[in-house]
Parts: C-alpha cells; sequence; structure tokens
C-alpha cells in the first residue's frame, strides 16, 4: 500500500470511458492514489501530462488519433522518471519479459485488476527510492 503524504497523482489514458470509470474507481479505493486526470487519445495524453505532472502513467496501446506507443515515446521524453503501464488487450503482442519502448510494465486488461494495482504500486514505491539528482554547488 503507497502510503505518502500527498496522494500520488496518476493519469489515466484510454478511448473507453467505462474502461476509465472502472480504473479510477479501483485506484481511488486505496488511500494515497488518485486520479488526476483522464485522457482519450495519445495528443490529450501528452497535453495533460504537461499540464497535471503525474506521478505515474496507464496508457492503453490502441487509441485514436496517436498510438498509445508514439504517446508513450513523446511521454518519457518529457520526463523519463515518470513511469509507465501499459494496460492493454493486447499485451500477447509483446512475448514475456519484453516491455515495449516507452513503457515500465505491460498489465492485461482480461487479467485479474489486481495486477494493475500490484504494478501502480511497485512501480510507485521504485520511484520513491530512486536517489535525488545531485546540484553541482559553485566553486
Amino acid at each position: 500500500m503507497v502510503t505518502l503524504s500527498a496522494p500520488k497523482c496518476i493519469l489515466v489514458v484510454d478511448n473507453n470511458a467505462c474502461i476509465r470509470k472502472i480504473i479510477r474507481t479501483f485506484l481511488e479505493g486505496e488511500v494515497g492514489l488518485k486520479v488526476c486526470g483522464e485522457a482519450v487519445d495519445g495528443y490529450d495524453a501528452i497535453e495533460k501530462a504537461e499540464q497535471l505532472k503525474p506521478d505515474l502513467i496507464i496508457l492503453e496501446l490502441a487509441l485514436p488519433r496517436m498510438s498509445g506507443l508514439a504517446a508513450a515515446q513523446t511521454l518519457k521524453k518529457m520526463n523519463p522518471q515518470t513511469p509507465i503501464i501499459l494496460f492493454t488487450l493486447y499485451h500477447d503482442a509483446f512475448p514475456n519479459s519484453v516491455t515495449p519502448a516507452g513503457f515500465d510494465a505491460v498489465v492485461e486488461k482480461r487479467g485479474d485488476i489486481s495486477l494493475l494495482m500490484n504494478s501502480v504500486q511497485g512501480l510507485l514505491q521504485a520511484a520513491v527510492r530512486l536517489p535525488v539528482p545531485m546540484l553541482a554547488s559553485a566553486p
């Protein structure tokens, strides 16, 4: 369970409103997690990520206008530290232990939704443990 002072901001990207609602309800049932935004396609995801600066992004692969793969690559260039979970029906396209560029985890939509929560919590906890970059001081 993620228990930090401020809730972790999660951006959910899926063109299906029902899926977005299910994910929101599921995530917000956990202490320390908040869905701070939703997007319906890759362009929308990039715009919302710029505005909201989420701690984690859940992204569908098959999106209108810009694929999840293209969006993930752009999102990683914008903020490489933000974990991105590929939450898709097309997980079979990626062999075991192969995560497509731009994604930190792949979770199957047809599986147990608790697998999504495990990935969310694991990636957020890993992000908390990352070392803080040292700033060079002036001589």
